[in-house]
């Protein structure tokens, strides 16, 4: 199946050191070569970037590799197809608007039998379950609370109720973001590390690659990266419980 990654700040901070090792897993130390993508929040707007191409042979990927775009919050996604065709239409994260704000989603499972009624304004583009569970979602949040933003302490519940619904058809670990927070749901695999003062040196698994955080960071940058499995070697990463929904908020998991 396929792979997410996450990144959320207190300050806007570059993904590459992050990006590098999972784009790796896109085709080389692993088999996820089927697309891939990544959206970076800013201010109100997104930075959508996806492609067909495996990552470790898209110029885009390299790009993003090469060039410090800052965010306080991005989602990236490496697909292995399970349904849909390997095409543009099928590469997640998938972006749609919902009360005057962007919304980005990525999947990682698979769901069987789920074709809900979609009677809203939002329809696939392509031919996904992640992308008809998007939609789904974004309807039942508007038929919830209407044209009204809700507060996190009532969103998270109902994302919540949300997920659980969408799991019992399969495996539906995602992710989720508005640009404020990003929600985290574990099916069966994600981790993840909160970076923050002091800071020390981390050293990926997939890539020959190390970064000393003390010496690109301030005291006051907190950093949560999470992941499908952990990308380096020498920290230690927590696991997300089956069926746990984390909201990550300045760089730090919310209880």
């Amino acid at each position: 199946m396929c792979q997410l990654l996450g990144m959320n700040c207190n300050v806007p901070t570059d993904i590459i050191f992050s990006f590098t090792g999972f784009a790796t897993r896109g085709g080389r130390t692993d088999h996820h070569n089927d697309g891939w993508g990544i959206a970076f929040f800013e201010g109100n707007g997104v930075r959508h970037f996806v492609d067909y191409q495996a990552a470790v042979a898209s110029p885009i990927a390299d790009l993003i590799k090469s060039c410090p775009i800052k965010s306080k919050n991005v989602i990236s996604h490496i697909r292995k197809a399970t349904q849909g065709r390997v095409a543009l239409e099928n590469c997640h994260p998938f972006v749609r608007e919902l009360w005057g704000r962007y919304w980005v989603f990525a999947h990682n499972g698979d769901l069987k039998n789920f074709m809900p009624t979609l009677d809203g304004p939002y329809r696939p583009v392509g031919t996904t379950d992640s992308e008809w569970a998007f939609c789904y979602l974004l309807q039942q949040l508007r038929k919830r609370f209407g044209d009204r933003l809700p507060v996190l302490a009532e969103l998270t519940p109902a994302l919540q109720e949300l997920t659980e619904e969408i799991a019992s058809h399969g495996v539906f670990n995602m992710m989720l973001s508005d640009g404020s927070a990003l929600f985290a749901h574990c099916a069966t695999n994600l981790h993840y590390i909160v970076r923050q003062y002091p800071f020390a040196e981390a050293h990926l698994s997939d890539e020959d690659l190390s970064v000393d955080f003390s010496q690109v960071t301030t005291p006051n940058d907190r950093v949560a990266v999470i992941v499908t499995e952990p990308l380096t070697a020498n920290e230690v990463w927590t696991q997300f419980k089956p069926g746990e929904l984390k909201v990550f908020v300045d760089g730090m998991p919310i209880e």
